[in-house]
């Protein structure tokens, strides 16, 4: 299934009915808390199996993913999976790995926003990108508020480390 920028993945609340293989792409995945405040709390990336949190059993999803770019992902029918797990001895190890691989992912982000300046973690984070996002601009992935969500800072720090000259 190819998805294109601005087109949704999932929704939050959504019924675990289908898990995704992201082949290729970027998402953003966003959180509307109960006061109105929407939070982006997590980024997909090529290789991940998602929604997490229904990798062992079923949950309505936790946030709703957009692409980023351009993404193509691969849909894995809930029941099948789940069916896999219980007769495959093999299919635990393999959801292992994948929290495994985002448990280090969340390691390097945690260590992005320890580093030093903010222009540290911006370009931290722009680098990070950069290995996914095949020459899109982080500007034109996320928003100036989302890019402080996950560096940090407001939205005004963001807008000032972007107009600094380089």
């Amino acid at each position: 299934m190819m998805l294109h920028k601005g087109e949704v993945l999932f929704r939050q609340g959504d019924a675990c009915h289908t898990l995704y293989h992201v082949k290729s792409g970027l998402f953003k995945v966003t959180r509307l808390h109960e006061n109105g405040n929407m939070v982006l709390f997590n980024i997909l990336y090529p290789g991940e199996t998602v929604p997490h949190h229904s990798l062992i059993t079923p949950k309505e999803t936790h946030g709703t993913a957009t692409a980023m770019v351009r993404s193509e992902v691969e849909t894995i029918p809930a029941a099948e999976w789940y069916r896999q797990l219980q007769e495959e001895p093999g299919k635990a190890l393999e959801i292992a790995m994948l929290l495994q691989e985002k448990v280090r992912f969340m390691q390097t982000r945690i260590d992005h926003l320890t580093a030093g300046t903010p222009g540290e973690r911006l370009e931290l984070l722009t680098r990070w990108m950069n290995e996914y996002s095949h020459g899109v601009p982080l500007t034109e992935m996320l928003t100036q508020e989302e890019i402080g969500q996950l560096i940090g800072v407001r939205r005004e720090t963001v807008n000032r480390l972007l107009r600094a000259p380089s």
